[in-house]
């Protein structure tokens, strides 16, 4: 039952999150802007308007006047709050799924049904008239409700979604895959982050800002992503769609890893390193085009990377870096060879990041690289038609689990 609820709670907070999304994609203007947790849970302003909005979603539950009075309430504060304060009007709306019962409200709502049904409430065996005591009068009531929507029949969190995903891909002339998992994922992050600030100016963002923030074609392991997908439906879906059929064309492929001194265990490390050798590479007697994939291991340090270079070796995994002899530069002729039954080089190890370019230039065949990084991805290749697939990551084991 708590893991049950506690689902139930976070899809709430989605809800709310996704319909920020919406908002922000819907608005006409670049400069128009929404708050998160403004007035309401997402105010909207363009330069003609101001919306505050309460964002409910309940759907195991029944819609009753009772469950969205107390909201109607609040807003009504504020109205009386701004009406008094000569400050610019506002426009309200409760926007609510409900699992049913949505034909107990009927439109439109005058100010008697309003008084009765949302503004006068029981607390302590003693009623109360909320507008009473806001010292409201039926004009002012009337102007209110001028002012205010109710949709207690909003569209589903899967149907929310959907739209999401579609407009997306319309907006970056994508695909549905890159839509979820590229911008959808970051436009969470980027509304997740600013929900949390602490003034109102911080939790402020307009619509060409949104669309600059979330438009990065990089795999983000948000933690409210992974809430959302699960972790290992995530590493499934990204292992389907980037690591399925690689080993069918003989490519040159990078494989970017990054370590951390503070989990690194190279037992770990090398378990990653035969997998992605067994995978990507073709050296048989047979294999016409035989091929091998480049690896560069992203802050791991020097005399480390000399052990686990020497470990591969003592154990006949022959690895090979571009540099033939002691005391001898760097050649990317040297790594660049081709891999074959005879020569028996299973991986190409880059020992430095400055040192990829060069192997990149030299390179004819298509080229791919694969970054797993940890914060911030570390390498750029600004070339057209490139194919650069970034994954940020938590763990060796998720990147074991993606390729």
């Amino acid at each position: 039952m708590k893991n049950r609820e506690a689902v139930d709670t976070i899809k709430g907070y989605f809800y709310q999150f996704d319909y920020a999304i919406t908002k922000l994609l819907e608005l006409s203007d670049d400069k128009d802007k929404i708050v998160v947790e403004g007035i309401e849970d997402v105010d909207v302003k363009t330069t003609t308007d101001e919306d505050a909005v309460q964002c409910k979603y309940y759907a195991k539950t029944e819609y009753n006047h009772s469950v969205i009075a107390k909201p109607l309430r609040l807003m009504l504060s504020h109205f009386k709050e701004v009406k008094t304060g000569l400050k610019p009007k506002v426009n309200y709306t409760l926007y609510g799924h409900f699992k049913e019962g949505q034909e107990k409200l009927t439109h439109p709502i005058d100010k008697t049904f309003l008084k009765d049904n949302f503004l006068t409430y029981t607390k302590d065996n003693i009623k109360h008239f909320h507008h009473t005591y806001l010292g409201l009068t039926d004009i002012d009531l009337e102007e209110f409700l001028t002012r205010l929507t109710i949709n207690n029949n909003a569209i589903n969190y899967e149907s929310q979604m959907t739209n999401i995903i579609s407009q997306l891909c319309e907006q970056f002339n994508c695909s549905p895959f890159e839509s979820e998992y590229y911008y959808y994922n970051n436009a969470l992050k980027v509304i997740k982050d600013i929900a949390v600030k602490a003034s109102i100016a911080e939790r402020e963002i307009s619509r060409g800002d949104f669309l600059k923030k979330i438009d990065n074609q990089t795999i983000l392991f948000n933690e409210w992503f992974i809430r959302l997908k699960g972790k290992k439906q995530l590493l499934a879906e990204l292992r389907n769609t980037y690591f399925t059929n690689l080993n069918t064309s003989p490519f040159e492929r990078f494989f970017f890893v990054e370590v951390s001194s503070s989990n690194y265990v190279r037992s770990e490390l090398k378990e990653l390193l035969f997998i992605i050798s067994k995978k990507w590479s073709k050296i048989s007697k047979r294999e016409s085009e035989p091929f091998c994939p480049y690896v560069y291991i992203h802050n791991i340090p020097e005399q480390e990377l000399i052990e686990l270079k020497s470990e591969l070796y003592s154990e006949g995994f022959i690895v090979i870096d571009g540099f033939d002899f002691k005391g001898a530069t760097f050649n990317s002729h040297s790594i660049s060879r081709v891999p074959n039954f005879e020569n028996q080089i299973k991986l190409k190890i880059i020992n430095e990041i400055e040192y990829v370019t060069i192997i990149l230039k030299e390179l004819r065949r298509t080229k791919e690289i694969y970054q797993f990084y940890k914060t911030a991805p570390f390498f750029e290749y600004d070339q057209p038609n490139f194919k650069d697939v970034r994954i940020q990551f938590e763990e060796l084991r998720d990147i074991k689990e993606v390729i």
